[in-house]
């Protein structure tokens, strides 16, 4: 899954379209949805052919008859009318992010083949801006990194991740409104059949990335007969037990297949964020410097936290693995710090998008499924993970805000499942820290003989047109222009 600073800046350029005259969808008389009334959207950024509408959707899909919301859609019809094969929905990562602005990004990084093939959609996922935004309006202090991933405190309490669960969960309570309690991963699948009705299109054809798997694997089992051609990207293990916990716990192998690249990066004659002569010194002294930090935390002016303390350093670690790009925020940290100093803090989405990144992640997470409620589950789990994964601290097996969720889950958390079309590529990095290879393998076997994967010899958080390789990027692309898929699963080095 996306981490929350990326997922963040989607929904902050996202929130930067404005719709004007947009007409939601209504039924005529005979039931059949009537079209879609296309306006231009509004807003810096965006190609001039992006056009958006609204699609009216039940809040409550057990009372389909109840409370309407409406949501955002975006589309850049096919270049070529005569090659329009259908619609190719982008679902975003998060939970908590938007593809409405994809259209004129991600899309537009498709090759031309597939340009032409359909017409690319966007959206803005049920509780996101402006699909009836949802805000907990938490106190500040609590949107920072450090405590919405929780990591332990340094002697492994848990203490205050318990008291942040009950915090963030009495927030929304208050301040979230009804649709808190409708926000989940089954419902964006649900929300997805509403938008390709609304399109008129008979099948749907999408790529998902990172949470978007997970709800392209909802897609899959609610309405199989629906899918056309479905691409899965960096990929969540469905696992139909610990649903999201599942995730967290990935960080625990994600870091460690990741941590060495780095530290090869890291080591690298001539390298100006050099931080040792060999990739072996990296790692003791970043636990290093992180148990420093923990004694001895720097003050770090206009940061959240405003202090670099140990737990810093670490999410620092965590969001600087997902793309080897960023690789310098990390390095530039750690020599800072090893002086007693601090960067200039990281420049953060405006607080409106993180207020609403914070809502409905948290919703999504803690509506998927149950977690435990009492402190012992995660002493005894954090102890466990700190003992064997020093470098994620605990983090990946302790309470999240679930555990003070006031609501339990209305339903069973997603199933993947091999009964279905056989229309599903699945493509995935070997290193991968947020959605490790080993929870992909999962859910390749899941799916059976509906899937076939191509994995990359490849570093980073997201594979096709991003951090995979040519090899990789050329069988989706294909996959999509004309439907062809290796005959088996596929290693592309």
């Amino acid at each position: 899954m996306k981490q929350i600073t990326k997922s963040a800046a989607l929904i902050a350029a996202a929130s930067g379209v404005v719709f004007g005259l947009v007409t939601p969808l209504t039924a005529s008389a005979n039931g059949v949805p009537a079209p879609l009334k296309w306006t231009k959207c509004e807003g810096g950024g965006l190609d001039p052919r992006q056009e958006c509408a609204t699609v009216s959707v039940p809040m409550d899909y057990a009372d389909p008859t109840g409370p309407k919301i409406d949501l955002a859609i975006s589309r850049i019809p096919s270049e070529k009318p005569s090659a329009r094969r259908g619609a190719l929905l982008i679902i975003a990562g998060g939970p908590g992010g938007t593809s409405l602005g994809e259209p004129s990004d991600k899309g537009q990084r498709l090759p031309k083949e597939v340009r032409e093939a359909y017409d690319v959609i966007g959206f803005a996922p049920r509780g996101n801006a402006p699909s009836a935004p949802v805000s907990c309006d938490l106190e500040e202090s609590d949107l920072a990194l450090t405590k919405a991933r929780p990591w332990p405190a340094p002697d492994g309490s848990v203490t205050e991740n318990m008291a942040y669960a009950r915090r963030v969960s009495d927030a929304c309570t208050r301040n979230g409104g009804e649709l808190m309690k409708h926000i989940s991963t089954k419902n964006n699948a649900r929300d997805i059949d509403r938008i390709r009705a609304a399109l008129g299109e008979h099948k749907l054809s999408a790529w998902g990335d990172s949470y978007g798997t997970y709800v392209g694997t909802a897609y899959l089992e609610l309405f199989p007969h629906r899918t056309d051609r479905i691409v899965l990207d960096s990929n969540d293990d469905a696992d139909p037990v610990r649903a999201e916990r599942a995730w967290l716990q990935a960080f625990e192998v994600g870091v460690e297949d990741n941590f060495p690249e780095f530290a090869k990066w890291a080591s690298t004659p001539g390298n100006r964020y050099r931080l040792a002569r060999t990739a072996a010194e990296v790692r003791p002294l970043f636990l290093r410097l992180a148990a420093r930090l923990d004694r001895e935390p720097i003050p770090w002016p206009g940061a959240n936290p405003a202090e670099l303390n140990g737990n810093a350093l670490r999410q620092t670690m965590l969001d600087s693995l997902y793309d080897p790009d960023d690789y310098p925020v990390l390095a530039e940290l750690m020599l800072a710090a090893r002086k007693g100093e601090v960067p200039p803090a990281p420049q953060l989405p405006p607080l409106t998008a993180l207020q609403n990144l914070a809502a409905v992640g948290s919703a999504t997470i803690c509506n998927d499924g149950a977690w435990p409620k009492s402190a012992a589950a995660y002493e005894k789990g954090v102890a466990e993970s700190r003992a064997k994964y020093p470098l994620t601290a605990g983090m990946p097996r302790n309470a999240m805000m679930c555990a003070g969720w006031p609501w339990q889950p209305k339903e069973a958390p997603v199933r993947a499942t091999d009964r279905g079309p056989s229309n599903v590529l699945l493509v995935q990095n070997e290193r991968d820290v947020a959605t490790p290879l080993s929870g992909a393998l999962k859910l390749r076997e899941d799916l059976g003989r509906r899937a076939v994967m191509v994995t990359v010899n490849s570093t980073g958080h997201g594979a096709y047109l991003e951090n995979g390789n040519a090899c990789g990027d050329a069988t989706v692309s294909r996959f999509l222009a004309t439907g062809e898929r290796p005959a088996r699963d596929l290693y592309c080095d």
